[in-house]
């Protein structure tokens, strides 16, 4: 392959320096921060969108640096791997250049913009000579006839953990699911409703539930002014589908975005959620007044807070690694590291020994993560039923769980890469039950 430092002549003239940038440099200028904000900071991906993107004038050009972002982060390794054939000497991970064209390159190669446009958009990002560098690697690969694989390369140490916890067939699935953005899936705050007679080519895995495509507009659904439903993964809809219909008081804990407390409150129960962000509070009240589902919500550290009284539900959500939502979520392959597991778990042991004493006698405690990492689940649930004889695990009953997911042996619930593949998988999950014996 051609030396990139001596590039033959490009396709299309590139704009000079200095001169007007081309028509949505700011966009890759703004995905280009927000590379930045997850590799070298380690902040997710939706926590540094508003800050990336304040530069730009609307919604499209934010949805756009979103995009190329999220298509970057999810093709990663095998960028950098295209990169590194057309190069005699490595660049740096944190180096401009690669990021410019990690950028460019899953443009042209994944999400369909022209080479000339893909190259000459990133181009204004660096100066000098990295400039040139970054138009002869892109340069060289494109008249090579570069391409990406149909199945994606997961990074090196997330694969290793997940063929070590769940086999090699999990982490192959792993890849496979991180191809392109999964369908969407809708909680219906109404189980008689057939989602797949009102919404076009909609499939239903589990009652009050319906899928769409990937890409959907979900404002323009029907039944979303209306407050039918709201966006939720299937496998997250499994810790509300486990507590059932009551009419006693239920705890939802760290409960933003909200999807588990519509279900609780749709099932008929007195539910309080309790969520630590005031930001992410928001959330929580716009669902509440656009379904009209009645609530409450605490804004609370719930390792400080406590209920008025005993629940005869609590769910918990706790925080968690969330590497089983890299599906929507690439940006957790390149952050969530063994001393972010070990830390989440720490917390997580915190908040459930605290609300397991919440829980009324005869009461039911959901814990649950998405996390795909055994310390953040079954590791968890088993030490807590070793420090609290008072409680016990009980199995999903049949009819609780949707189509096509079932209990392990041991009785809890474990969604992983692969699961579901068939119809669109579903994120990846932990849950367990347990009751609290009676006085």
């Amino acid at each position: 392959m051609a030396d990139a430092r001596t590039p033959r002549r490009p396709a299309r003239p590139r704009p000079a320096p200095g001169g007007p940038e081309p028509l949505g440099t700011a966009a890759r200028r703004a995905a280009l921060r927000l590379l930045d904000a997850v590799l070298r900071r380690g902040e997710p991906l939706e926590s540094a969108l508003a800050h990336a993107t304040r530069a730009l004038a609307g919604g499209p050009d934010r949805g756009l640096a979103h995009a190329i972002a999220a298509e970057t982060l999810r093709r990663l390794p095998d960028l950098d791997a295209l990169i590194d054939s057309a190069t005699r000497q490595k660049l740096p991970d944190d180096a401009k250049a690669r990021s410019a064209l990690r950028i460019a390159l899953a443009q042209a190669l994944s999400l369909g913009t022209p080479p000339h446009a893909a190259i000459a958009t990133v181009l204004p990002l660096v100066d000098g000579g990295p400039r040139k560098l970054v138009h002869g690697v892109f340069g060289t690969l494109m008249r090579n006839g570069a391409t990406l694989p149909e199945v994606p390369t997961l990074p090196a140490a997330v694969a290793e953990r997940w063929r070590d916890n769940w086999g090699k067939d999990v982490a192959a699935a792993a890849a496979r699911a991180i191809a392109a953005p999964p369908p969407i899936d809708l909680s219906y705050a109404d189980a008689a409703p057939d989602p797949t007679k009102v919404l076009p080519d909609a499939t239903s895995l589990a009652p009050a539930h319906g899928r769409v495509a990937a890409g959907s507009d979900v404002a323009a659904l029907p039944g979303f002014a209306e407050g039918d439903w709201w966006v939720q993964d299937l496998a997250a809809s499994i810790p509300a589908r486990l507590i059932g219909r009551g009419t006693g008081i239920a705890l939802d804990l760290c409960a933003a975005p909200g999807g588990k407390t519509l279900q609780l409150a749709a099932a008929g129960w007195q539910v309080t959620a309790v969520e630590l962000s005031e930001s992410r509070a928001a959330r929580l009240r716009d669902n509440r007044e656009r379904t009209g589902l009645s609530f409450d919500i605490a804004i609370a550290d719930v390792l400080a807070w406590s209920p008025p009284a005993p629940a005869q539900a609590v769910l918990v959500d706790a925080p968690c690694s969330a590497t089983g939502i890299f599906r929507r979520h690439p940006d957790v392959l390149h952050r969530a590291h063994g001393g972010i597991v070990a830390e989440m778990a720490d917390l997580q042991a915190r908040i459930l020994a605290r609300a397991a004493d919440w829980v009324a006698p005869g009461g039911t405690l959901v814990y649950a993560t998405c996390s795909l990492e055994p310390e953040e689940g079954e590791a968890q649930i088993e030490r807590f039923l070793r420090d609290r004889p008072d409680f016990r695990l009980r199995a999903p009953q049949a009819g609780e769980l949707p189509d096509g997911i079932a209990a392990e042996p041991e009785g809890w619930v474990r969604t992983l890469p692969g699961t579901l593949e068939a119809v669109g998988g579903c994120d990846g999950f932990f849950v367990a039950r347990v009751e609290r014996a009676s006085a």
